[in-house]
């Protein structure tokens, strides 16, 4: 899989099939739509290219600030990657993009792509004022030479009205619930992020965490404690992670604070993926050190029964 920022230096001879969005997160209803791509693609002998935008439009648009991506543009990379798409472009969106007329834009994909096939979802639209609609796509798709197809939205469940989306991904992560962010996703939810030196307290209490420095734009999971795997350079181990501020301590920064079951490393400055299996408890603050451990004795050996029973039933 081949990852570029920007259109303007492409100029592809090799067909290609595209599909354009923000993708954040990668979950289960753009899966969908990125293997039907990848798999008419492939079967044609053309790439399958995926353009995603970066800053997410709501940040332009509606001044989203904060912890608001559910996953880094390399990460999104990644899982488009994995499957089984050639291309990713993510390309920036401004001011200037905002401003860009429909057919401007897929005389852009025509002449940097060499688009001949765009697959989108039922509500999907580009372009200034989003006048790029499926109606709209399709007229221009006769008239330059390239076809539409159009898929519906993934429902989150049958029985229910409502779709699997980023946003409702964000606002069940908001509420410590990474088992149904989880079943959305089609994976734990995870966050990526440098370990960094902390207060050092965890190792003079038995308990080392690794203090992980994620991407400040990058959302957490609720305030708690949590069952979690943790991807170091290949590996995976199990873990219990608090994210929080430590209210034993008077802390005032929220932290992801990763304690690896069984594990004795020095790891600082080296990256990790946390994923986040199970929520455990809320952060809480203890009377003193001795409670605190027994909690922490407690929590590890909950995570412990937790982790093996997933990885039981998803080996």
């Amino acid at each position: 899989m081949k990852h570029v920022y920007g259109l303007s230096e492409l100029y592809s001879e090799q067909p290609s099939l595209v599909t354009i969005g923000v993708f954040d997160g990668v979950h289960r209803g753009h899966q969908m739509l990125i293997r039907r791509l990848v798999e008419d693609a492939h079967r044609g002998a053309r790439q399958a290219v995926v353009l995603t935008l970066f800053p997410h439009p709501d940040v332009v648009l509606r001044g989203e600030s904060g912890r608001y991506y559910l996953t880094t543009p390399e990460q999104k990379a990644e899982l488009l990657g994995a499957l089984g798409v050639d291309l990713v472009v993510t390309h920036p969106f401004d001011e200037s993009v905002r401003q860009v007329r429909a057919a401007d834009f897929v005389d852009q994909l025509r002449e940097h792509l060499n688009m001949t096939r765009l697959w989108v979802t039922a509500d999907f639209a580009l372009g200034h004022h989003r006048e790029g609609n499926f109606a709209f796509l399709q007229a221009q798709g006769a008239l330059k030479g390239f076809e539409v197809h159009a898929l519906d939205l993934l429902q989150a469940d049958p029985s229910v009205p409502s779709v699997i989306s980023s946003s409702g991904i964000r606002a069940t992560l908001a509420t410590g619930n990474v088992g149904q962010a989880a079943d959305w996703l089609g994976r734990p939810y995870a966050v990526v992020g440098t370990v960094v030196h902390g207060d050092h307290r965890g190792r003079t209490i038995g308990f080392p965490t690794a203090n992980v420095e994620t991407w400040t734009e990058q959302v957490l999971p609720a305030n708690g404690v949590y069952a979690c795997t943790v991807t170091l350079n290949g590996e995976h181990f199990n873990a219990v992670t608090n994210i929080g501020q430590r209210p034993t301590f008077d802390g005032i920064d929220t932290r992801v604070e990763a304690h690896l079951l069984d594990f004795d490393r020095d790891i600082y400055g080296q990256a990790l993926t946390v994923a986040f299996v199970a929520y455990l408890r809320g952060e809480q603050k203890f009377s003193g050190i001795d409670t605190l451990v027994a909690q922490i004795r407690t929590d590890s050996e909950r995570a412990r029964i937790l982790l093996e029973a997933a990885h039981a039933q998803n080996p």
